[in-house]
């Protein structure tokens, strides 16, 4: 059975992606479908890294950057350096678009922090919260403690989401004026310089074995050819949680947890709530004045 949406034929429309609790691709089709103009402004013009699980979640799935020669010629593509070569990356920005992605099984999307226009200036900052398993409270903390220190001390605008996997996402817009290697040598000092001063809750030590049961900040997606993942997509857990932008008073809810929204509770929240992130790019700030500030606090 077969259904025709624009462009898109859904195919395996009942593959059950998502053994233990039924959700079939039709479902995952559906809410891409219905979420598309929240999520779409979070993925134009930025080169996407495809996740995608086409015998649904029951085994690992893999990661894509580049385009498959298969995908039609009208899927926008774009040729981004690497290190030893190019990387044919999708632009996803029309419906369209990612309705396809989804029929091919794309079920996470995640992309750079730069746009095609200025690949190596990013025009945002990711702190990915990463708390030790079960202690999600531990998270809400570190990210009251990073906003403090991000609006306060530096000046900028941050905006907070739950990862929809294990912790929280710290998002700040900037000018795309500032070269990866300063956005990264400045997110670095920044979460140095809040785990110093927290040094028995929170750690950048990447070993597991070296954190003692501290909570990571993960300063390191702030790079090129890193990626973060795009608000409202699917993880690939049992029930469908998706990463959810959030108001910041939300972290006071104590039945929050990083996986709390999914594809059956979204919708009803979005619209007694709104978006949170509505005026994000409005919020983009140089961060010359935060750079020097920094230098000035660890010197």
């Amino acid at each position: 059975m077969k259904a025709t949406i624009n462009k898109i034929i859904l195919t395996n429309r009942d593959k059950v992606l998502f053994p233990k609790c039924g959700i079939t691709k039709q479902q995952v089709f559906h809410y891409y479908e219905n979420i598309a103009n929240a999520m779409l402004p979070y993925l134009k013009n930025r080169p996407l890294t495809m996740q995608r699980f086409s015998k649904g979640i029951k085994e690992a799935g893999f990661f894509q950057k580049n385009a498959p020669d298969y995908f039609p010629d009208w899927i926008p593509t774009m040729k981004v350096k690497k290190k030893d070569g190019w990387v044919n990356h999708i632009i996803c920005n029309s419906k369209d678009t990612l309705l396809y992605l989804v029929n091919q099984y794309v079920l996470t999307f995640h992309v750079a922090l730069s746009r095609t226009d200025k690949i190596d200036y990013p025009d945002k900052l990711i702190f990915d919260i990463d708390p030790p398993k079960g202690n999600f409270q531990l998270a809400v903390k570190a990210a009251k403690v990073l906003r403090v220190f991000l609006e306060e001390t530096l000046k900028l605008k941050a905006y907070v989401m739950t990862s929809g996997s294990e912790g929280l996402h710290i998002a700040v817009p900037i000018r795309a004026g500032n070269h990866f290697d300063v956005v990264h040598d400045f997110t670095k000092q920044i979460a140095n310089y809040i785990c110093n001063n927290n040094p028995t809750e929170f750690t950048t030590a990447i070993r597991k074995d070296k954190r003692e049961g501290r909570l990571y900040m993960d300063f390191l997606r702030n790079s090129y050819a890193q990626t973060s993942v795009v608000p409202y997509s699917i993880r690939a857990l049992e029930n469908a949680p998706v990463a959810m932008p959030l108001y910041w008073d939300e972290l006071n809810n104590t039945s929050l947890n990083a996986q709390y929204y999914t594809i059956d509770t979204i919708f009803k929240h979005l619209k007694t709530e709104g978006n949170p992130w509505e005026d994000f790019e409005q919020n983009a700030k140089t961060i010359n004045a935060a750079i020097n500030t920094m230098e000035t606090l660890t010197n």
